[in-house]
This record gives C-alpha cells, sequence and structure tokens, in this order.
C-alpha cells in the first residue's frame, strides 16, 4: 500500500493510519480524534474482511464480520447506524440513541451530534465523505458515489449540519476517504455530461474526490483534506468494485463521537 498519489484539484491531503486490532483491520483518522474528540476510520480488506451485506459472501460470514466490527467500538459505541445504500441523495439527522444495531433503507448519508451513534456506510470505489463541525460535536458521513455527488448529496449533508447543530460553512471541516482516484476511474460522455455541463464525447477520467472539493468550496468550506489511498490501485489493502469487474466485497466508513 503505497498512498502516495495525489488526488488532481485537492487542497491537502490527510493519512488515515492504520488500528492495532487484529480481529478488525481498519484505518482511522488519527488527526480528527486528536483535534476534534471523533472517531472516523474505514475498514480494509485484510483477512477477507468484507462488510457487504449483498455481495456473493456467505450472508452468516458477512453478520459475523458485522459483529466483530460492533465488538471493536462497542463500548465507544453502542449504537451503529446503517442503511441500503441506492446512491440517491437522501441523508438523514438521527436526534436520540438507539442501542444495537438499526438498519435503514434508501439512505446514503446520515448525521448526529449525539454521543455513542456511531454512523456508516459501505463503500467500494466510492467515496465516503466525513464531515464535522466540531464547536457543536455534530458529524455526517455521506455516500459519495456519481451519482450522489452529481446529485447534490454533499449540500445535503451540509444543510443537515447547518439546520440542527446551527452550523455555517466555515464551521464545517470535511475529508475525502478512501475511494477510486482520477486515474482509475472512466466513465462515459453520459456520466462526464453531468459534471461539465457541456457535451461530452468519448470516455472520460473523473476525480470524485476533486469534484467534491470543488463543491466543499462553493458552500463555505475551507478545512477540507483528501486521503492518498486509491481503492483500485491499492486493492490488497482495499476492495474495488471497478477493478473487480463487480465481484468484489465492500468496507465500512465509520464516524462518530464516541461516549464520555
Amino acid at each position: 500500500m503505497t498512498g502516495e498519489r495525489a488526488v488532481a484539484g485537492e487542497p491537502g491531503l490527510e493519512r488515515e493510519e492504520p488500528v492495532a486490532d487484529a480481529a478488525v483491520p481498519r484505518l482511522e483518522l488519527r488527526s480528527w480524534a486528536e483535534r476534534y474528540g471523533v472517531v472516523a476510520g474505514i475498514t480494509m480488506r485484510g483477512h477477507g474482511f468484507n462488510l457487504g451485506q449483498w455481495t456473493e459472501d456467505n450472508s452468516a460470514q458477512v453478520v459475523t464480520r458485522w459483529r466483530a466490527f460492533r465488538t471493536a467500538l462497542d463500548r465507544r459505541f453502542p449504537a451503529v447506524v446503517s442503511s441500503h445504500q441506492v446512491h440517491g441523495t437522501v441523508a438523514v439527522w438521527h436526534d436520540r440513541r438507539v442501542d444495537g444495531w438499526l438498519m435503514l433503507d434508501d439512505i446514503d448519508g446520515h448525521a448526529t451530534a449525539t454521543e455513542g451513534v456511531l454512523v456508516t456506510v459501505t463503500v467500494a470505489d466510492c467515496i465516503p465523505v466525513y464531515l464535522a463541525v466540531p464547536d457543536k460535536g455534530a458529524v455526517a458521513l455521506l455516500h459519495g458515489g456519481w451519482r450522489g455527488i452529481a446529485g447534490g448529496i454533499l449540500e445535503r449533508g451540509v444543510d443537515l449540519l447547518k439546520r440542527h447543530a446551527f452550523a455555517r460553512g466555515g464551521d464545517i471541516v470535511m475529508h475525502c476517504g478512501v475511494g477510486i482516484c482520477g486515474d482509475c476511474y472512466e466513465v462515459g460522455p453520459e456520466v462526464a455530461t453531468r459534471f461539465s455541463g457541456e457535451p461530452e464525447i468519448g470516455p472520460r477520467r473523473i476525480d470524485l474526490r476533486g469534484i467534491l472539493a470543488r463543491q466543499a468550496r462553493s458552500l463555505g468550506m475551507t478545512a477540507v483534506t483528501c486521503s492518498p489511498w486509491c481503492s483500485a490501485h491499492d486493492r490488497a489493502s482495499f476492495f474495488s468494485h471497478r477493478a473487480s469487474g463487480g465481484r468484489d466485497g465492500r468496507m465500512v466508513a465509520y464516524l462518530g463521537r464516541p461516549l464520555a
């Protein structure tokens, strides 16, 4: 895992670091824990740790891995929120803690200011977008595939933080996590047109993290960083839908404010 490729158009790189837990291979943003008091991370491929509930792996094995994931974080986060994602733009606010595993349908983003609630999204090339309002203790985690990014899921997540945490754009910090890089993500002209606003001919490569960084600036955010890891380049460590021809597993990105 090299992690030295910069993301085109990004304003700064932030490296996720390994967590010493053999049962659940994962990376976390140590700097966010130190600066903002939140836990922000993502699981890895190690030991075949696929957490995709709708992949080819045996469902019982996937559930066992989810239990291991929950156990690793249970003391700090008795409540875990996940959802069946649809590459849409629906993001929801969670205003109370319901201990256990809450599984929802058709949601691609979660936000909360409640301690002990860990919000999650599953990814395997799509960008996990971590948002935090340090002064208000609020966080949001978004599933950033091209459809959601083009449809405005970042704006929806920011709007939740503005409405519920009374935040302004400049109060919000953002990190674009492990995902596919622009060199590896080739799309057809119909997708490229959604971002350029101009008729496109032939395939194009697009940098989802670079697009998110530009969107963030337009929403008033100035503290924006991007992960150097590419899920396709670094497939030995991460799952990649594109690099595997659609047959790979899924990582889980997670974010929350732990119990004091």
